[in-house]
């Protein structure tokens, strides 16, 4: 099952206040970015936060998952929760650097 628009246009509503939030498809799923930071992975309708100190208190009762098979494991972000999504989405954007442009190969 892969991730509706639906869902990730909720999930874009619950965090629209803490910056410019936009998404791109990849590999069939969804990387969510706010101010041009990739912060959230959705797969298969959830949202995915990754297990760095910055959110380990605000998400130390959330769930663990993988968002794919191999991948590293993953906090399950309550998208349902505005308020946690938010503390969440402005910790991870106060600790996230901007991905430096890649070069493109002539």
């Amino acid at each position: 099952m892969s991730t509706s628009a639906d869902f990730i246009e909720y999930i874009c509503g619950q965090i629209a206040d803490t910056g410019v939030v936009t998404y791109r498809k990849m590999f069939g799923e969804y990387m969510v970015y706010v101010n041009a930071k990739p912060l959230l992975l959705v797969c298969d309708n959830t949202a995915y936060v990754k297990m760095l100190d910055c959110v380990a208190d605000e998400l130390s009762d959330a769930e663990v998952g993988e968002p794919y098979s191999g991948a590293r494991p993953h906090y399950l972000l309550n998208v349902d929760n505005a308020e946690l999504c938010g503390r969440v989405i402005r910790l991870l954007d106060a600790a996230t650097p901007v991905p430096k442009p890649k070069k493109l190969n002539k």
